[in-house]
């Protein structure tokens, strides 16, 4: 899968140094998938936590951290929405995005 707006997980990481290693292998792990649904997503990643709508939350750093992503299955394309705290994930302004919306 190739994954766009890298400069968010990019960013994350200044910001929460110690989920660095965990993005790190996140990305590591994505890149080689070939994903055409959820469920395949579910099969090779047991911390894609749930699917909300457009988007995919992945648990990063030990339920510490949500990636929030939307996913083109037919491009093979992982567009990063936000990387947030689980308190900040739980009151739910990131479904204000306007791709959750449509």
């Amino acid at each position: 899968m190739r994954i766009i707006t890298e400069t968010r997980l990019n960013q994350a990481c200044e910001k929460h140094p110690d989920a660095k290693a965990s993005i790190q292998a996140w990305k590591k792990l994505v890149k080689f998938q070939r994903w055409n649904s959820f469920t395949d997503i579910k099969t090779t990643v047991p911390f894609a936590t749930d699917q909300v709508r457009n988007f995919v939350v992945f648990d990063i750093g030990g339920n510490k951290y949500r990636l929030i992503t939307c996913i083109n299955y037919n491009k093979k394309t992982i567009y990063i929405r936000d990387f947030l705290t689980h308190a900040e994930y739980s009151k739910n302004n990131w479904k204000n995005d306007e791709w959750f919306r449509s």
